[in-house]
């Protein structure tokens, strides 16, 4: 009898376990098909690609099983990094991208992505002000994004365990390969009684990471800082301890990086005297198979859209057809944008861009 409840008890036990250990033997054949994938491939890009070029250079593209956090206080621009993220991801890199919007609403966040892809300035459309003209730009700008792989679900309070069902979900009907969350600190947790914040951020985040492996995906969640940034004087760019709410954010990412807006201060040049006018710079605070570094995004915030710093840069699709350089980077009807040169690192500044 108890040979027999030992043989059901270990039944039962084989039956909950999903993923058995590997042998190396195993993994190194796995590992030399992935080496070789990639050496024909012949792109620095391996994982999914952001759309910003010098972003990509540090980190190869968002890698599968990877969590990245993109942490900021409010209005420095996640929500306009994120949509330009996925909407790069999916137009430019034929990616399916879910997004988790649990602060806007799913046609709020259209309009966003209508306007930054017509540029046309986004707080005209919210009061009512669209001309003939206005319209006309929206409609012709709209082929790529009809066609884009691109899901948004704005379930208010959605509980990471409804998050990662769906997920899963859009994994097997869509092949989802890139999902967004924003932001980590709006989605409910399990309650228990007996958990404080602190606790329940961490199982977040946990979840998060486990369904990037699960699903062998990247998994980007935004996440709000804490004010000690606004509380600093000199230096205003966020460090790995801005991270609110919980340690365990910056323990579980494999990547983690911060938007800063020295105009949001008033800090009118980067330390080396350049202008910091419609300019966000993206600090990678950690990257745990890369290097950390920053980089100068150009943020065109009447369109909220943003722009890669080098105009030069080549989607994947672009290379593979033999293309000229991706045109929605430098519209036409934007200012003269010089480029100037900072370090390693090509960025363009324009003191004309309008605000």
């Amino acid at each position: 009898l108890v040979e027999h409840a030992s043989q059901q008890f270990f039944n039962i036990s084989q039956a909950g376990i999903k993923k058995k250990a590997s042998p190396i033997k195993d993994l190194v054949k796995n590992g030399i098909r992935m080496l070789e994938t990639l050496r024909a491939s012949q792109s620095s890009i391996t994982g999914v690609g952001s759309g910003f070029s010098d972003l990509d250079q540090f980190t190869a593209g968002f890698q599968a099983s990877d969590m990245i956090i993109i942490a900021a206080r409010p209005s420095a621009g996640k929500t306009a990094f994120a949509l330009a993220l996925a909407r790069n991801a999916a137009v430019d890199f034929n990616t399916p991208v879910l997004f988790f919007s649990l602060e806007m609403a799913e046609v709020q966040l259209a309009v966003r992505l209508m306007c930054a892809e017509a540029y046309v300035e986004s707080q005209l459309v919210r009061t009512g002000r669209i001309t003939p003209e206005m319209m006309s730009k929206i409609i012709n700008s709209m082929d790529k994004l009809n066609e884009a792989k691109l899901f948004i679900d704005d379930t208010p309070g959605i509980s990471i365990m409804e998050l990662t069902a769906k997920t899963r979900r859009m994994k097997q009907e869509h092949n989802i390969g890139m999902v967004v969350v924003d932001y980590l600190q709006l989605v409910t947790p399990v309650k228990d009684g007996k958990t404080n914040r602190e606790q329940e951020i961490a199982q977040i985040s946990r979840s998060l990471k486990a369904l990037a492996k699960e699903l062998n995906i990247p998994v980007i969640a935004l996440a709000q800082l804490n004010r000690s940034v606004e509380q600093r004087s000199g230096d205003r760019r966020p460090q790995l301890s801005d991270l609110r709410e919980s340690g365990s954010i910056e323990q579980d990412a494999d990547v983690v990086m911060f938007l800063s807006r020295p105009e949001m201060y008033n800090i009118q040049t980067f330390s080396d005297g350049s202008s910091t006018k419609n300019m966000v710079e993206v600090v990678i605070g950690k990257q745990r198979n890369g290097p950390i570094g920053d980089i100068r995004i150009l943020f065109l915030k009447q369109y909220g859209r943003f722009q890669s710093a080098a105009a030069s840069y080549l989607s994947n699709t672009d290379e593979q057809e033999g293309g000229s350089t991706n045109e929605h980077y430098l519209p036409p009807e934007a200012p003269a944008l010089q480029k100037t040169q900072m370090g390693a690192n090509t960025y363009i500044n324009s003191d004309d861009a309008p605000f």
